[in-house]
């Protein structure tokens, strides 16, 4: 197999097709790493999520990265990560526009609020935001089998 550098266009390409994607952020030198939900428009990718360990992390420290592959077969596989910067759009004046965009946008596809807007059985419901993160940084790689 060979790996190669995707260019902006591919990666763009496999954020705008991917639906879920790994969230990385930390707090105090720890990293934590979840699932999320996402859709990309323009320079932002846009969540939804309940308010949790998650939500708090990067209200400490916004700077956060996403990761997410597709494989293709064997051998052959596509992984983008995204360098970004943390913003809830929160339920307040001001901030409707950015709000309704990311609900028009995520409510697109089927089941868009999971993983974000479920919690384990027993544990308190908590208040629900949007959110977005900025792409600032974006890198991928791709392995394909040798012809």
């Amino acid at each position: 197999m060979i790996i190669v550098e995707m260019d902006r266009t591919g990666c763009l390409a496999l954020l705008d097709a991917a639906r879920m994607g790994r969230l990385g952020c930390a707090r105090d030198g720890q990293p934590y790493v979840v699932p999320i939900t996402f859709t990309r428009d323009g320079g932002y990718l846009y969540g939804f999520s309940l308010v949790g360990q998650k939500v708090s992390w990067m209200r400490d420290n916004p700077k956060v990265c996403v990761q997410l592959d597709e494989f293709t077969g064997t051998r052959a596989w596509k992984s983008v990560v995204v360098q970004g910067r943390y913003e809830e759009l929160p339920d307040r004046i001001g901030w409707k526009t950015q709000r309704d965009r990311a609900w028009s946008l995520l409510s697109r596809h089927a089941d868009w609020w999971e993983p974000g807007g479920l919690k384990p059985a027993g544990e308190a419901p908590t208040p629900h935001l949007f959110y977005r993160i900025s792409i600032d940084e974006l890198t991928g790689r791709e392995a394909r089998p040798v012809q």
